[in-house]
C-alpha cells in the first residue's frame, strides 16, 4: 500500500495485515447501501414519531432534509474518493484536517453506528404483532444476532442476500403509496402548509424537525465505509453515493406524501398507526402481508448495518485507536469469507446488548449526532483541494468551495436548534473522546496512524 500524499500521520498499513477483497461494484454498493438507508424501514420505525412532531410537514421537513443531503453527498463523494478506507468520515477528515478531529468524527460515528441499528431493530416487533406477540427489546436482541451471523459471510453473498430483502420492502412502500393515492381526502396545499390538527406548524419547527429527517435519510452516506472493497473506488464511489440518494429520496417521500393526503384528520398523523392504516385501506391480509414486508425489511437493515459498522471498527483497530492486544483482535480479516470477522462479532453482539436500553435513550442524541457527523465532512470538503491532495483521477464536485461552505451553515443552524439535552449528551461524549486523547493517542505517535490503501489494493 503506498502512502498517500496528505498530512505525514497518514501511512500505509503493515504487509502482514490482509485485506479486505475488492469484490463489488456500483450495483453492489448501492443495493448494501440503499438496504442500510433501507426505505421501509425509515418509513414505518422513523417516520411516525416525525408524523406526531410535525404532522402534514413531515414531508416538507423530509425534502428539505434530501436537498441538503445533495450538498452533502458532494462532499462525501470527493473526499470518499480522494480517502478510499473503510473508516469512511473519520479517515476523510484526519487525512484533509488533522488527527485530533478525525478522533473526534471518529466517536460521532461511533455513536451513530452503534445506536441506530438497535433502534430500528427494535421496531421489529410491532409488525411481528400481526402473527405474534413478541418483547420488543428480545425481538431487536435476535434480529441483531441473525444479522451478525449474516454479517459473517463475504461481502458479495451479502449484496445479493441484501438485494432480495430490498425489492420485498420496495414492493410493500408500493402498495402503501398506491394504497394511500387511491384515498386521497386533504389538498395538496397541507404540503405546504404544515399542521398538526387546528394548530399550524411554524417553519422554525420544520427546521428543528431537520435533524430527525436527516437521520431518516441519512443511510447513503454509509457508501464510503465500503470503498476498500469497491472495484475502482474512484468511480463507483460517487456513483453509489447518488443513486442511494436519489433512489431512497423517491422511496420515503412518495408514501410519506400518500399517507399525508389520504388522513382525513390531520390531527390523526399524531397517532398513526401506519399498520391499521393500510388495513383499513385494503383487507386484514394485506394489513399482515405488509407487517411482515416491513419486519423483512428492518432485519435487511441490521445485516447491512452490521456489516458496514463493523468494518468502521476494524479501520480503528488498523489505524492502532486502541491498545495493542485489542487491536490485533479488532483487525483480524478472515481467509474463508474476507470478513473482518472479530470487529463483527463485537459490533453486533454490542448492539444486541443494547436493545434491551430504553429506546428514548438511545434515539436521544442520535439526530444531534448526524448532523455533527456531516458538519465535519462538509468543513473537512472545504480543505480537500489543498496541494497534498490533489491527486489525479479524484472526483470533483461542481461548484467548489461554495457547496461545502451552504451546507457548513445550514448543518451549524440545524444544530443550534436542537434541544439543550440532546446537546449536552453529545458533548459530554466528545470531551470523554477528547481526555482520551490527551492521555492516550496524543503521547504515541504510533497510535492513529491512519490507513489509506491504493485503489488497486486487495486479494
Amino acid at each position: 500500500m503506498p502512502r498517500t500524499p496528505a498530512p505525514p500521520d497518514v501511512t500505509a498499513a503493515p504487509a502482514r495485515t490482509r485485506t479486505l477483497t475488492r469484490s463489488i461494484g456500483v450495483g453492489g454498493g448501492t443495493l448494501l447501501t440503499l438496504s442500510c438507508v433501507t426505505p421501509a424501514s425509515s418509513l414505518f420505525v422513523l417516520v411516525p414519531p416525525l408524523f406526531a412532531d410535525l404532522g402534514t410537514g413531515t414531508a416538507l421537513a423530509i425534502a428539505l432534509a434530501v436537498l441538503l443531503c445533495v450538498g452533502i453527498a458532494f462532499c462525501y463523494s470527493e473526499l470518499g474518493t480522494l480517502v478510499p478506507s473503510s473508516g469512511g468520515e473519520y479517515a476523510m477528515v484526519t487525512t484533509v484536517a488533522n488527527r485530533f478531529a478525525g478522533w473526534l468524527t471518529f466517536m460521532l460515528s461511533f455513536v451513530v453506528i452503534l445506536v441506530v441499528p438497535p433502534i430500528i431493530a427494535i421496531g421489529v416487533a410491532d409488525y411481528l404483532a400481526a402473527v405474534a406477540d413478541v418483547s420488543p427489546s428480545a425481538a431487536g436482541a435476535l434480529v441483531m444476532l441473525a444479522g451478525t451471523v449474516m454479517g459473517l459471510l463475504n461481502l458479495r453473498s451479502n449484496a445479493w442476500i441484501t438485494g432480495i430483502f430490498l425489492v420485498i420492502e420496495i414492493v410493500a412502500v408500493f402498495v402503501v403509496s398506491l394504497l394511500g393515492f387511491t384515498h386521497t381526502t386533504q389538498s395538496p396545499a397541507v404540503l405546504l402548509k404544515p399542521a398538526l390538527g387546528p394548530s399550524g406548524i411554524g417553519l422554525i419547527a420544520v427546521v428543528a424537525g431537520l435533524a430527525v429527517a436527516l437521520f431518516v435519510v441519512q443511510g447513503f452516506s454509509t457508501a464510503v465505509y465500503l470503498a476498500e472493497e469497491m472495484r475502482e473506488p474512484r468511480r463507483t464511489v460517487a456513483r453509489t453515493v447518488f443513486w442511494t440518494l436519489g433512489i431512497s429520496a423517491v422511496v420515503i417521500l412518495v408514501p410519506v406524501v400518500a399517507i399525508t393526503l389520504a388522513m382525513p384528520d390531520t390531527a390523526a398523523l399524531a397517532g398513526v398507526d401506519l399498520t391499521a392504516l393500510v388495513t383499513s385501506w385494503s383487507t386484514s391480509a394485506v394489513g399482515v402481508a405488509i407487517s411482515l414486508c416491513i419486519a423483512a425489511a428492518i432485519v435487511n437493515a441490521v445485516i447491512v448495518m452490521v456489516v458496514q459498522n463493523s468494518r468502521v471498527l476494524y479501520a480503528s483497530a488498523r489505524d492502532q485507536a486502541w491498545p495493542a492486544p485489542v487491536n490485533r483482535a479488532m483487525s483480524v480479516v478472515g481467509a474463508r469469507f474476507g470478513s473482518p470477522w472479530v470487529a463483527t462479532l463485537v459490533t453486533g453482539l454490542s448492539e444486541a446488548v443494547l436493545c434491551f436500553v430504553p429506546v428514548d435513550t438511545l434515539s436521544g442524541v442520535t439526530g444531534v449526532a448526524v448532523v455533527a457527523l456531516y458538519l465535519s465532512v462538509s468543513a473537512a470538503a472545504l480543505g480537500a483541494r489543498r496541494a497534498a491532495h490533489r491527486k489525479p483521477h479524484v472526483w470533483r464536485m461542481p461548484a467548489w468551495p461554495l457547496v461545502p461552505a451552504l451546507a457548513v451553515a445550514a448543518l451549524a443552524y440545524v444544530l443550534v436548534e436542537q434541544s439543550a439535552l440532546d446537546l449536552g449528551i453529545t458533548a459530554g461524549v466528545l470531551v470523554v473522546a477528547a481526555l482520551y486523547w490527551w492521555g492516550y493517542l496524543r503521547r504515541r505517535p504510533a497510535r492513529w496512524v491512519v490507513t489509506v490503501p491504493s485503489p488497486s489494493d486487495g486479494p
